[in-house]
This record gives structure tokens, C-alpha cells and sequence, in this order.
């Protein structure tokens, strides 16, 4: 059961009663560290990663709540436009009450958490984080008429974004007929060692953000399947199986760093569990969150760049998953294993969907060129956002550079041909540049 809105008033008003807190003049600035937010993104990461949603479920948790943070962030920025009329089918949002004081970056924070919270299952733990954000609020000292009003007006706007979410097709599909196994050679079999149905077949029917459809990037069609030895899909297996059983360790560390699988099998004789990790989206948006520390943006710059992020990542997801559906092309390991070695295996678990195009392909490369748009072309960052999954820290002198190398990671992990990381690029590009083309935040 999804816990009602005034839920958030009583907790918030019950701290600050007992809070005994005086005044604070610059209540408004010290709620607009932009740490609060970045905060609050983690926490929504960590739910996603434990509540197991797949990359392109993940995409649409990022980007809603995050568009509902700008909205409601935004009439303490008069010079910034909405995304209302811009994002397909967003109508406007209604503004605060002229009369009224507000703490804005108060109502941001709400309308991200409540739009949030509709959107996972494990609420205990978003319950549990909003308590304490709470908590360390209520020492700013926000009046609390004012914190009363700014919690109603955050959750006015929540309720306009989650009713406009209700509407992109998301619960139609959860009962979408299942995908279809065929026989037919070269189409997508379920990979071991879970033998995993087909995830999101039907993704191609969520209402994109800015794209005007789901195939509106079509990448040209993969290689023809043939078991001939000097076809390109031969060689490109080839190429596969050579790859991973030529890896360097430099080449193994890059696969393993970017292999974002949220649900990976392990097998242990007769023992089966899972490991979670982070999906491709959260992936980048922790470097969207690494990228506005790093460059000590301000609370709006913080919000506005993971709003924009998070819509190429849900478009570009859209974008791919319509090809991979419409290919349906088989994984190297199924191939390899049949035709050329029954023993060889990826260094990366094989994910349960068709190969074609490369999923972190895409995603990566819109993402990288929005927040090339934002931040330029040689940004450095060091990326930690897979440190406290057991792998090192990155270092790369541009979101490009980032992209890139999780793009040929596929390669390196044994998952994908080289084509499908090709024309992912360029999907991504495509998707990556539309966006930034469509969406204007400055008037």
C-alpha cells in the first residue's frame, strides 16, 4: 500500500514542533545545498539496487522524480522555463500562491520523495531516509508556516507529475503477453546459467519523454545470422570469442566496471543466488551526481542536469529496446557455444534480452552528450560510483571518453557484437543530441 501524501506533513511537522529551532533568516539558502539532493538520489539508487528493477524500469524511477524536483524548484528561478510543453504530454504545472512565503528547495525535496516512493516497493526504506532528511531540515531553522505551505506546494506538484507518469503506458504493459521463444536460427534464446526470460519486450510502448516515437533512430539492421566462415556474422562471433579468451586484465577491469547487471546468477553446485548491482541508468546518474560535485554546482544546476540526464537515459532506453525487439538477434554465448566452443564463457554474465543494439551503448552516449552539453567537452572526473560494489575507482578526461569505454566493455565482456556497439553509438548519439535539441530550460 502506498503511503498518502499527508504522511509526509505529519512527520515533517511533528519534528519541527519538537525541533525547538529559532528562525532562521537564510533558511531558504541553507536548504538549497545542493547535498540534499545528491543525498536523496543515492537513496533512490540504493532502493532500485535492492529492489531489483531492470535498467529500463530504473530509467523511468530516475526520471520522473527527478522532473518533479526541477518543477518544483523552479519559481525560485524565474529565468528558467518549465518542462511543461516541452516533454510529451506534460501539461502546466500550477504555480504557488503569490501571497505565500515558500522555502522552494523544501518543495523540491518533497515532490522528489513523494514521486519517488510511488514508484519502488521497498517504501520502509524511503520512509526511513525521508525521516532523517527531515530531521536534518528541521535544524535549519525554516518557520513553520512556511515549511507547511512549501511541503503542500512540493506535494501539489508530485501529484501532477505522478498523474502524467500514470498515463505513458507503464501499467499496460505490465500485463503485455510475455516474449515469445522461436526456433528460428539467429533469434534470441534464454542465456544460462538462469535461463532468463526475455525482460520489456513491450518497452517500445512507453510514451517516450521528447522522442515523437520509439522508432524514430532505427540503426540499420544487424548482420545477416549465417554459420558461414566468411560471413560477417561469423566473423563478428569471432571476433567475440577471441576477444575474451585473449583479454587483458586492463581489458577485463573495464568489462567488470561497467558491467551494471542489476540481477547477476551465481552458481555454486547445486546452489543458486543473486548478486545486485547497479543498472546502466544509476550508473550514470551517480556520475551525474559525481559530475555537479565536482563542479560545485549550485542546488539548480545539481537538479536541472540529473532531470536532463535522466530523460535522455529513459528515451534512449525506448529508443534501443524497439530494436532489440524488433531484431531479436541471438547472443554471442549461444552461438559460440553451439557452433565453435561448447566450454567458452563470457567474463560478463549475458543479460536476458536480445543482443542488438547494445543497451549501455546507447544509454551511455546519450547521457555523455547531455552532460557534455552541460558541463563541456573536457571535463575530467574520477568515477566512484562502483566502489562500494567491490570495483575501483575511473578516472577520465571527458564524458565521451567514459562512454567509450563502456560501450567497448561489451566487446571486452564476451556479450555483445561489434556492430551492436557500433550503431549503439550512433543511436545514442542521435537520441542524445534530439534531446538537448528539444529541451530549452533557459528563456
Amino acid at each position: 500500500m502506498k503511503l498518502p501524501f499527508k504522511l509526509t506533513i505529519a512527520i515533517f511537522t511533528f519534528t519541527g514542533l519538537y525541533a525547538c529551532k529559532p528562525t532562521n533568516p537564510n533558511y531558504n539558502a541553507d536548504a538549497a545545498n545542493p547535498l540534499y539532493f545528491s543525498q536523496s538520489l543515492n537513496n533512490l539508487t540504493d532502493v532500485i539496487v535492492h529492489d531489483i528493477f531492470s535498467p529500463p524500469v530504473a530509467s523511468r524511477i530516475y526520471a520522473y522524480p527527478c522532473i518533479a524536483a526541477y518543477e518544483a524548484l523552479l519559481p525560485a528561478h524565474p529565468k528558467q522555463k518549465s518542462f511543461a510543453g516541452q516533454l510529451n504530454d506534460l501539461q502546466t504545472i500550477a504555480k504557488p500562491e503569490e501571497s505565500k512565503n515558500y522555502c522552494y528547495p523544501l518543495a523540491s525535496l518533497v515532490a522528489f520523495q513523494q514521486v519517488a516512493k510511488q514508484l519502488i516497493f521497498s517504501e520502509d526504506k524511503m520512509l526511513s531516509y525521508e525521516t532523517q532528511l527531515f530531521k536534518n531540515l528541521d535544524t535549519i531553522g525554516i518557520p513553520q508556516k512556511v515549511k507547511t505551505q512549501s511541503i503542500k506546494y512540493g506535494e501539489a506538484v508530485a501529484k501532477h507529475i505522478l498523474k502524467w507518469a500514470a498515463a505513458d503506458n507503464y501499467s499496460e504493459t505490465r500485463s503485455a503477453p510475455k516474449f515469445s521463444i522461436t526456433n528460428k536460427k539467429g533469434k534470441w534464446q534464454p542465456t544460462p546459467p538462469a535461463y532468463m526470460e526475455g525482460i520489456e519486450p513491450s518497452w517500445n510502448k512507453i510514451r517516450p519523454m521528447v522522442l515523437n516515437n520509439a522508432d524514430q533512430f532505427p540503426p540499420p539492421p544487424p548482420s545477416p545470422f549465417s554459420l558461414e566462415k566468411q560471413s560477417d556474422f561469423y566473423k563478428e562471433t569471432l571476433e567475440v570469442y577471441e576477444a575474451v579468451k585473449t583479454a587483458k586484465q586492463e581489458e577485463e577491469d573495464i568489462a567488470r566496471f561497467w558491467d551494471c547487471n542489476p540481477y547477476v546468477m551465481n552458481q555454486t553446485g547445486h546452489v543458486m543466488f543473486a548478486t545486485k548491482k547497479i543498472t546502466p541508468g544509476g550508473h550514470w546518474m551517480g556520475i551525474t551526481n559525481i559530475t555537479c560535485q565536482t563542479a560545485n554546482a549550485n542546488l539548480m544546476k545539481t537538479i536541472e542536469a540529473h532531470a536532463l540526464v535522466a530523460i535522455a537515459l529513459f528515451d534512449a532506453f525506448i529508443s534501443c529496446w524497439d530494436e532489440k525487439y524488433r531484431s531479436q538477434l541471438i547472443r554471442p554465448e549461444t552461438v559460440i557455444n553451439e557452433h565453435i566452443d561448447a566450454e567458452w564463457t563470457p567474463i560478463l554474465q549475458t543479460p536476458p534480452f536480445p543482443e542488438y543494439t547494445s543497451g549501455h551503448s546507447v544509454i551511455s552516449t546519450a547521457a555523455a552528450i547531455t552532460l557534455t552539453n552541460l558541463f563541456g567537452d573536457n571535463f575530467a572526473f574520477t568515477d566512484d560510483v562502483e566502489v562500494k560494489y567491490g570495483l575501483p575507482k575511473r578516472s577520465f578526461t571527458s564524458f565521451k571518453q567514459a562512454s567509450n569505454e563502456a560501450a567497448i566493455s561489451r566487446l571486452y565482456g564476451g556479450i555483445h557484437y561489434m556492430p551492436a556497439i557500433t550503431y549503439g553509438v550512433e543511436q545514442g548519439e542521435k537520441v542524445g543530441a534530439f534531446v538537448n535539441e528539444k529541451i530549452k530550460l533557459f528563456k
